[in-house]
């Protein structure tokens, strides 16, 4: 591949995955913790990876979330969340990539899914102790204590955890049915298909 056809592909997934990004195109998946929402910002990116590279993935990764920043900031959930969003995105892009960077089966396929989608809910949880808790009560006077009853705990184990869980499946899923389709297509070469 150029590296003018490379580097316009970059920007086209960057682009497009900047524009799932937009508020109206994210959802909420569980209503007691309605400010969570999915976006699905990683397809774009996951494209990105498999057919470019994991490097090429990390470029993607990083235009979409300083785009992100500039044109959807909101505030300190943003300045916050997105730190966070980089860092699970990552880790789930790592570990789907370390198994089926090789050779695609749908055991290997499913089998980095869900390791990565275990890994991106670990990483969740622990960003939300360590640092986005104590963030929002700092720069949002977001007291997950009054908010939660039961406090910190149930909305780690009521909110984050599945949350992340299934936002993970949602992803395992739908990159599936991306890899499956763009397989077929003879323009899309995929690195390991």
């Amino acid at each position: 591949m150029s590296n003018t056809r490379k580097l316009t592909l970059i920007a086209m997934l960057s682009a497009l995955s900047t524009l799932l990004a937009a508020p109206f195109l994210q959802f909420v998946l569980l209503p007691v913790v309605d400010f969570l929402k999915v976006e699905l910002t990683i397809l774009p990116v996951l494209i990105g990876v498999f057919t470019l590279g994991l490097g090429s993935g990390f470029v993607i990764l990083t235009i979409r979330t300083l785009l992100w920043l500039l044109l959807f900031n909101q505030g300190p959930s943003t300045w916050i969340g997105l730190p966070m969003n980089y860092l699970a995105i990552s880790l789930f892009m790592v570990i789907l990539w370390f198994f089926i960077k090789e050779k695609v089966t749908p055991i290997r396929f499913a089998l980095g899914g869900i390791l990565g989608t275990l890994a991106f809910t670990a990483a969740m949880l622990v960003l939300n102790v360590i640092y986005a808790i104590p963030m929002y009560a700092k720069f949002a006077n977001f007291d997950i204590n009054t908010m939660f009853k039961g406090g910190m705990k149930v909305y780690l184990l009521a909110g984050v955890i599945p949350f992340n869980l299934i936002e993970g499946a949602i992803f395992t899923l739908a990159f599936a049915f991306i890899f499956v389709l763009l397989r077929r297509n003879k323009s899309i070469k995929f690195l390991n298909a």
